[in-house]
Formats: C-alpha cells, sequence, structure tokens
C-alpha cells in the first residue's frame, strides 16, 4: 500500500520516498515507493506528470492501493528517492477539479441535479447532470459558483471511518467500500474524491461555462476554471479588439456593430444578385442562334445563376449550351442540351475536360481542370 501525500496535501511539488520494489517491465521499469505524492488519475482526471531522482515517470497505474511508477531506468530497491511533481500540469488541473466540485455542489444544491459524468480535456471538462438545466438556470449556478470562489473558502480532505462515512450525505457515483476520501467544501459540496484539490477556492479564480446541450434526458456542460478561464478569455478579449477595430465598435458593443453589418452585407448581396441576374437575362437575350455548340464563359457565378443561363442558351443552340464560370484549372460548369443525352456522355466529357458531375439527360453541372482554351477546342467554338 503507497501512502498518498496528495489526499492531505495537494500542494506538495517535491517530497522524498523510499524505494519498495523495483521490477522490469517492457523494456522500462515498475517501481513502487512506500509514498508518493504524484497523482495516478482517476475521477476523470489524467495522471500528474513528474520525475524521480531525475528520471522521467514515463506512466502512471494504480492498483489495490499501491502506486506503481514507470520509469526508464532501475531504482534500487530500499534506497531513497527524490520525487517531484509537475506544477504546470498538475495546478491547472486541481483548479478545474476544485471547480467542478463547487459547480456540480451548486447545481444538487439549487436543482437537485447529480453529476452523472465528469472528463477533463485539454478543452475544457465535460459535466454531465441529470436534470434539464435551462440558459437562465445555468447562469444562476455560475454567479453561485463564483461567489463560492471568491469567499476563499477551505477545501478540507476527510478520510472517515466507515461508521462516520455512514453519517455524512456526500455525493458520489457509485456505491463505495473501503477507505473513502471526502472532499468538502464547506456550505458549497461534500463529496468522495481520490484526486488532489486545491487549499482554498481563492485558488480557482474563476469558473466559467462555454456551452451547454441537452444529453439523454439531462445537460451536458463545458466548463473552464483558473487558468484555463483566463487563457481562454485573453484569446477571446485579442479576437473581440480585432473585430472592435474592424468595426470602429466599442469593445462590448461588437455583436450589435457585426449584426448591422451582416444585415447591410446581406441587402448588398441581394442588390448585386438582382444586378447580375438582370445582366445575365440581357447577355442571355443577346447570345446568338448556332447549329453548332454555344460555349459561355461568365465570372462569379453560383450553380443557380449557370442554369439559368444555360436554359437560356439552349434556345438558341442546336448542339449544347456550355456554361463556365471560375478560371483555368478551377471552373464550375453547367452543360445543357435538347438534342444531345448528356448524362450518357458525361464520362466522355468530364474525361475531355479533366471534370467531375453528372445530372440528368438534358442537363448536368460539375467542375474542371482544364483551361479555357482546352474547353472552347472540345466544344469546336
Amino acid at each position: 500500500m503507497t501512502e498518498k501525500l496528495y489526499y492531505s496535501d495537494g500542494e506538495c511539488r517535491a517530497f522524498t520516498a523510499r524505494v519498495v520494489s523495483c521490477a522490469p517491465e517492457n523494456g522500462a521499469y515498475c517501481v513502487v515507493l512506500d509514498r508518493t505524492a504524484v497523482f495516478p488519475g482517476g475521477g476523470g482526471q489524467e495522471p500528474d506528470s513528474g520525475s524521480l531522482n531525475g528520471l522521467p515517470i514515463i506512466a502512471l497505474r494504480e492498483a489495490e492501493e499501491t502506486i506503481y511508477h514507470i520509469l526508464p531506468e532501475p531504482l534500487e530497491p530500499g534506497s531513497a528517492v527524490e520525487g517531484t511533481v509537475d506544477w504546470a500540469v498538475r495546478f491547472p488541473r486541481m483548479q478545474g477539479h476544485s471547480g467542478e466540485h463547487i459547480f456540480s455542489g451548486t447545481v444538487h444544491r439549487l436543482f437537485g441535479g447529480e453529476n452523472v459524468g465528469f472528463h477533463m480535456g485539454e478543452g475544457g471538462m465535460t459535466l454531465d447532470f441529470s436534470v434539464e438545466l435551462s440558459p437562465e438556470d445555468i447562469a444562476r449556478c455560475e454567479l453561485e459558483a463564483n461567489r463560492a470562489v471568491w469567499a476563499d473558502l477551505p477545501v478540507r480532505t476527510l478520510l472517515p471511518s466507515a461508521e462516520e462515512l455512514g453519517g455524512m450525505e456526500y455525493r458520489s457515483k457509485k456505491e463505495l467500500s473501503g477507505l473513502v476520501r471526502i472532499v468538502e467544501i464547506p456550505g458549497v459540496d461534500m463529496c468522495a474524491c481520490c484526486a488532489p484539490h486545491v487549499a482554498r477556492t481563492g485558488e480557482i479564480g474563476c469558473i466559467k461555462v462555454l456551452d451547454s446541450m441537452r444529453h439523454r434526458g439531462g445537460t451536458r456542460l463545458t466548463l473552464i476554471c483558473g487558468e484555463a478561464a483566463y487563457r481562454d478569455y485573453a484569446a477571446l478579449h485579442e479576437n473581440n479588439a480585432r473585430v472592435s477595430a474592424a468595426l470602429s465598435a466599442k469593445r462590448l458593443e461588437t455583436a450589435g456593430y457585426l449584426e448591422r453589418y451582416m444585415r447591410e452585407s446581406e441587402e448588398r448581396h441581394a442588390e448585386i444578385t438582382a444586378l447580375k441576374r438582370e445582366l445575365l437575362s440581357i447577355k442571355a437575350a443577346a447570345l446568338p442562334e448556332t447549329e453548332g455548340n454555344l460555349c459561355i464563359f461568365e465570372p462569379g457565378l453560383d450553380a443557380v445563376t449557370l442554369r439559368e443561363l444555360v436554359n437560356a442558351g439552349v434556345e438558341k443552340c442546336s448542339g449544347i449550351c456550355a456554361a463556365f464560370s471560375g478560371a483555368d484549372g478551377d471552373y464550375k460548369y453547367v452543360l445543357g442540351s435538347k438534342s444531345v443525352d448528356l448524362r450518357a456522355e458525361s464520362k466522355a466529357i468530364n474525361a475531355a475536360l479533366k471534370g467531375r458531375g453528372g445530372g440528368s439527360p438534358a442537363m448536368i453541372q460539375g467542375s474542371s481542370r482544364a483551361a479555357r482554351r482546352e474547353i472552347e477546342e472540345f466544344f469546336g467554338v
């Protein structure tokens, strides 16, 4: 059995221990210590990074209250060892995990919701709750959770006896037996947990909900805390500053300015589209009548306007009306005909035009990597 120093002191960054055993394992060495501050992972939290006598810990695992440290080199059984915990990895995870306890305790207290799923990842934490939470419910929980952070409450860890545990009310996702560690934040949460936590809630800094969705009859949230929340805000601030400068808008008015810009842009787009259609109708009316094929190149057209142009063009030719928009090597096309089965000919046409596409006997559409010269030669215009 390994003494878990992080149970009582989550902020222990360096420690000394004695090597209990060391055995070869898959090209590495499996080391057991009499005590360790390195967390092997669990409860939704990833394992720590760290070192023993300067050797990097490759992996960690726990079985039957014993923690196994996997190292690239052996350590002598019975010898003293100096261990370190990678604080840059540990502390943000503690901030997140302690913040999750506060938020989950708040949901439980206000709405009776149980945390039925929890995972810590690089992009934040995913929390699944058993109840549906409205945006207003989530905002209320977020504010209450941050108030608990601002109160700088102590985060206590307890190792109660079985008898004491039986008289406690605490959150847990499953039935527990044996030694159960309880993490208590007075007035906020009491939960069974094996992971290291901050000493006081003020160390969490900030709790922020990024996203929410309905999930299996309840609610799934994405949550960030502490350093992760700061980095997220810094990135948002930088992005908003750029939008603010581009729109000449005050930093808290960018959304309104952007919405107005989008409306005006849509109006301008509608006007441009109407003018394009009017111009195309004029060009279509001016198309020459021919006994052969008709080949048209027009910039800036989408598939809909290309089809409209071809519909007008097939009335002016006895062969194929081919309309292209784009540039050499990157054309969109629509072909139409009243006399040629284009679906039957599409394979040969696409092979000649370095293209892809298909459709009906009367009309096909697709893309072409050919040059304008090659296209005109193919259609004989």
